[in-house]
C-alpha cells in the first residue's frame, strides 16, 4: 500500500503546510494532494508545495470539471507536470449541482458524459498527434459557425499520458474510473464493504488501476473524542453538502446500509437542528471510514484497509512530523 497526505483546501488563514509536506517527503510519502470547491483553487497550492520539494508526487482532489474547459485543466497539467518533473497525479471530477450550477452557472446534466468526454479531450492535447477536434456535445472544438479552427498544443509535454484519476462516489461513475482513468479517488471508504459495493465497477480495472481512498486519522487517546470529530465531519457532508433532491454523499452512505440514517440526519440538519444531525450519526459509521483512536487501536483496524481493494491511504489530519512518522509507520511496517 502506498502512503499520501491529503491537504484539502487551503485556508483563509493563511494555511501554509510547506513543512508538513517536507516532512512527508522525508518520510517517504508517495504523494501529496489538494482539493478545491468554492474558495481556493487546487492547483496553486500544489505548484507552491512543488517548488518547495523534488520527489513527492502531487495530486489533485479534485479539479472540478465546470471550473475549466478541459483545454485550460491540460494546458495547467502539463505545465504543472514540467515544472515539477513528472509528478503530476491529475484527479478530476464532476462535483454536485449545488456547486456546478450555484457557483459555476454551469448546467449539471450527463455528469459522466461530460467526464468522458473532459478526460478524451485533455489526452487529445497531450499527446498532441494532431490538431485538437472534439465533436462530442458537451465540449465541441472548434465551436461550430465561428472563426475558430483546431489547434495542436504548442508546449511539448513533458509526459503525454499524464496519470488521471476520478473523483467517483456512484457504481456508475466508479466504473468509468475503472475503464478511462489510472485511479479512483472515493471520498468515503468502509474498507469492509468496498468490494460488495463496488466489486462488480472494479471488475475491470486494469492492472496498477490505484484505489487511492481518503481517510480522517485521529491519533487519541480518547477515542470518543476522536469519532466526535469524524462524526462533526460527516454531519455536515450527509446533512449540507448537496441539495435534499440529490446528495451524492447521503447516498453514498445509504449504500453502506445506513440509508435511513442517511435521510433522518439530512432532514434534521436541514431543520436546523445540527446537534441532533450530529448525535444521529452511528457511531459504528463514523468508525467505519477512518482510523482514530491511540496506535494500537489503529494498527488493528487498518488491517482491515489492507485486506480491502484499497492501495493508496490518503491521510487527513495530521500535519506535524512525529505524527506523520508514525502514521507511515502504522501504515507501511
Amino acid at each position: 500500500m502506498k502512503l499520501g497526505l491529503n491537504l484539502g483546501y487551503w485556508q483563509r488563514n493563511a494555511d501554509d503546510a510547506t513543512e508538513s509536506v517536507l516532512a512527508a517527503e522525508r518520510l517517504g510519502y508517495d504523494s501529496v494532494w489538494t482539493a478545491e470547491a468554492y474558495g481556493s483553487d487546487v492547483f496553486t497550492p500544489l505548484a507552491w508545495y512543488g517548488a518547495r520539494t523534488s520527489r513527492i508526487k502531487l495530486g489533485t482532489s479534485i479539479a472540478q470539471i465546470s471550473a475549466r474547459p478541459p483545454v485550460t485543466t491540460a494546458m495547467t497539467a502539463m505545465t504543472l507536470d514540467h515544472l515539477t518533473g513528472g509528478r503530476l497525479l491529475l484527479g478530476v471530477g464532476a462535483s454536485g449541482p449545488q456547486v456546478v450550477e450555484g457557483w459555476y452557472g454551469r448546467p449539471f446534466a450527463k455528469p459522466l458524459a461530460r467526464t468522458r468526454e473532459y478526460v478524451e479531450i485533455m489526452r487529445k492535447v497531450w499527446r498532441r498527434e494532431e490538431p485538437v477536434t472534439s465533436e462530442g456535445p458537451h465540449y465541441p472544438l472548434p465551436l461550430a459557425g465561428g472563426l475558430g479552427k483546431p489547434l495542436k498544443l504548442i508546449t511539448h509535454p513533458l509526459r503525454a499520458d499524464i496519470p488521471v484519476y476520478l473523483g467517483a462516489e456512484g457504481p456508475k461513475n466508479v466504473a468509468l474510473a475503472a475503464e478511462i482513468a489510472q485511479g479512483w479517488l472515493p471520498l468515503f471508504a468502509f474498507p469492509s464493504k468496498i468490494e460488495e459495493m463496488y466489486g462488480a465497477s472494479l471488475a475491470d480495472a486494469p492492472e496498477g488501476f490505484d484505489v487511492a481512498a481518503m481517510v480522517m486519522v485521529v491519533i487519541s487517546d480518547d477515542v470518543r473524542a476522536a469519532l466526535d470529530g469524524v462524526k462533526m465531519m460527516l454531519t455536515l457532508y450527509i446533512g449540507g453538502m448537496g441539495a435534499k433532491q440529490r446528495n451524492f454523499h447521503a447516498d453514498i452512505i445509504g449504500r453502506m446500509g445506513y440509508a435511513e440514517a442517511a435521510e433522518h440526519i439530512q432532514s434534521l440538519y436541514l431543520a436546523g437542528k445540527k446537534d441532533e444531525a450530529f448525535r444521529a450519526i452511528p457511531d459504528e459509521l463514523a468508525d467505519g471510514i477512518s482510523l482514530v483512536g491511540p496506535p494500537g487501536r489503529i494498527k488493528e483496524r487498518l488491517a482491515l484497509w489492507h485486506a480491502s481493494p484499497v492501495t493508496s491511504l490518503l491521510v487527513m489530519g495530521p500535519r506535524d512530523e512525529p505524527s506523520l512518522k508514525l502514521v507511515r509507520d502504522l501504515v507501511l511496517g
